[in-house]
């Protein structure tokens, strides 16, 4: 009872593709895996740790008998790429000179960044950073992606929370979410936000209707003052 799983890997297999993609015998295994743990650390420091930030969200790896392919799902692809594609050559010849091997970078921009999971929290994480109101930017947020065109979200947040002396859990949830109902593309992710007061910890689950539906964005309604208005 109360055992969680992770909704990503419960659909692994059965409605969402693996991240890494290749096949090795049994010698090679081992030294392809760690590869593949160094490539999304570096791609994780270089791009998302340090400004500008890019916005990558998902690090996808395919390799072939000659070379490793590493795919980046980005919310920037102009940071990725740099003019005339400076910053992405640089980006390739460090991870060839990394794990020796002939690389291929990959770039597929994110559309609708306001359903994407990793990158709200990353949002949510950069602005506990700069103190703002945890209740506020839950809320938007939660809206944000509502309005985007997501089916339900579910944000919670867990740590010294407003740098309060005793660590709390704050929930924030719109819509809904199905997280037992494999045809459902949940998309969930973990962020942390370095405070001065200490880690917090932020959690994003986001639904976005069954597989094969397309996110429709909704206009954001009015307020009821200028509801009331109309009336008269």
């Amino acid at each position: 009872m109360g055992q969680k799983c992770n909704p990503i890997g419960f659909r692994v297999g059965v409605t969402e593709g693996w991240r890494s993609r290749w096949y090795a015998p049994k010698p090679a295994f081992g030294t392809f895996l760690v590869e593949d743990a160094k490539i999304r650390r570096f791609v994780e420091a270089e791009l998302n740790g340090k400004p500008p930030f890019a916005g990558v969200s998902r690090v996808e790896i395919e390799r072939t008998r000659d070379e490793v392919k590493v795919i980046l799902h980005t919310a920037r692809p102009g940071v990725v790429i740099g003019a005339k594609g400076a910053e992405v050559d640089k980006l390739r010849e460090r991870l060839e000179d990394m794990i020796e091997r002939r690389v291929n970078v990959a770039i597929v921009e994110i559309k609708n960044p306001d359903i994407d999971a990793r990158l709200v929290g990353q949002s949510i994480a950069e602005q506990l950073k700069k103190r703002s109101s945890f209740r506020r930017v839950m809320k938007q947020k939660c809206e944000a992606a509502m309005q985007a065109g997501a089916r339900g979200v579910k944000i919670i947040c867990s740590g010294r929370l407003g740098g309060a002396e005793l660590a709390r859990t704050e929930t924030q949830m719109l819509g809904s979410i199905p997280l037992q109902t494999l045809q459902a593309n949940v998309d969930f992710a973990v962020s942390e936000a370095v405070t001065t007061a200490g880690v917090i910890g932020i959690k994003v689950w986001i639904y976005r209707g069954m597989y094969g539906e397309e996110p429709v964005a909704t206009a954001a309604r009015p307020e009821g003052r200028f509801r009331r208005r109309a009336r008269r």
